[in-house]
């Protein structure tokens, strides 16, 4: 209890250097939190928005389908199985039939996806419903996004055309109205890719009840029976690629959290230091009265705790108010984050959990015992007689 006492009065006589410490401390550790609840968020956004806008509660995938491999395309499909047709009827899940083909925008040809959905379907967030209707009955009604429209200079109302080889391989070739620009933040489902009606795609490639990926409704209680024509694909798989790429940037975000660390140790570190030279006579009466070296060591390292204590206890009562509301709020990012592939928005809002606060004060801790430790080892070889003269050794 004494050495409590002694090392709080100490750490509060300090004055300004003691709330430097402190300061330095509580802003590494609230940006800490905040660098690490916006990678989360990130995380979270990203998944939240693919699963409402393209994965559902998981999909089928016909056994052949490479959404990386477009030279699978072609015998990436299969006929809808009674099963999966009841499920799709009762609203539990939507088929999506995928080709590849050419269109020539502005006489220029480029290659693109042609993706059928039903204009009915309720499973993901897709505006579909617009290609119930058009305007010029010759052409077909289809849905592009925003990143589709610019890269091909597309607007509603327009006519593009469009070649494609069914299943006989023959070449076949139409028009197809600009409908919607739709504006999404999952790239998966808008760049280099057509919508346009499932009925309609299925005649165009003489694939009549066909799909090669059906995706499943959210709230479905259980895979429907599928046959061997088809894989299950659920979220572990369909968000692995997100989660590593996320936590691959997390890795490489480390260099700036040990300099901010870093700095802040640094400055607990040099603070150590100075107190043991400027307390020498101080460290002699100690042991002159009867404390042992390691009780000063003691001292001297529960008062860099303290400085923790402090810290966290600082960096709370600013940084709490100050995280919720940029949680609330969110951060706005540049417009060039549209070109790195992720469903990520225009605005992050950070996600804080109790564990990522708890990770980080215990770290933030335990550096501070550490720092605190190191520099008072040399109190362990010192004799009461040299210190009481001003001497470290």
């Amino acid at each position: 209890m004494l050495t409590l006492k002694l090392a709080f009065r100490n750490i509060t006589h300090a004055g300004l250097r003691t709330w430097l410490n402190v300061g330095v401390l509580s802003f590494a550790f609230v940006l800490i939190v905040l660098i690490e609840g916006l990678y989360d968020g990130v995380l979270q956004q990203v998944k939240d928005d693919m699963i409402d806008s393209e994965i559902g509660g998981g999909q089928l995938w016909q056994k052949e389908y490479d959404p990386y491999d477009p030279f699978t395309l072609e015998q990436s499909h299969a006929q809808v199985s009674a099963e999966l047709t009841q499920e799709i009827m009762k609203r539990n899940a939507t088929a999506v039939l995928i080709a590849s083909a050419a269109i020539f925008p502005r006489g220029h040809i480029q290659s693109a996806l042609l993706k059928g959905v039903d204009p009915d379907q309720k499973i993901v967030r897709l505006p579909a419903f617009v290609l119930r209707q058009h305007r010029q009955t010759h052409a077909i009604p289809g849905l592009i996004g925003a990143r589709m429209a610019k890269s091909t200079g597309l607007q509603i109302g327009d006519v593009v055309g469009v070649r494609w080889r069914n299943a006989h391989g023959t070449f076949d070739a139409g028009d197809i109205e600009i409908v919607q620009v739709m504006t999404t933040n999952v790239p998966s489902i808008d760049k280099d890719q057509l919508w346009i009606p499932l009925d309609t795609l299925r005649a165009m490639l003489r694939m009549p009840g066909e799909a090669t990926v059906i995706t499943l409704a959210k709230d479905i209680a259980r895979v429907p029976a599928h046959g061997p024509q088809w894989i299950v694909r659920d979220h572990a798989y369909l968000l692995k690629e997100l989660i590593e790429n996320i936590n691959k940037k997390k890795i490489s975000s480390s260099f700036m959290f040990i300099l901010l660390m870093g700095m802040a140790l640094l400055a607990v570190f040099d603070t150590q230091v100075l107190s043991i030279f400027r307390r020498r006579k101080e460290m002699g009466t100690l042991m002159a009265l009867g404390m042992t070296r390691w009780d000063v060591v003691g001292l001297f390292t529960l008062e860099g705790c303290l400085l923790g204590i402090l810290a966290f206890l600082a960096g709370s009562l600013y940084g709490i108010p100050a995280l919720a509301y940029i949680a609330a709020r969110g951060i706005t990012l540049p417009q060039m984050t549209s070109q790195i592939g992720w469903a990520i928005g225009s605005t992050v809002y950070p996600h804080y959990g109790l564990r990522l606060y708890a990770v980080t004060s215990l770290t933030l801790f335990i550096s501070v015992i550490v720092v605190s430790f190191l520099p008072t080892r040399r109190i362990s070889k010192l004799k009461p007689t040299d210190a009481l003269r001003g001497k470290l050794s």
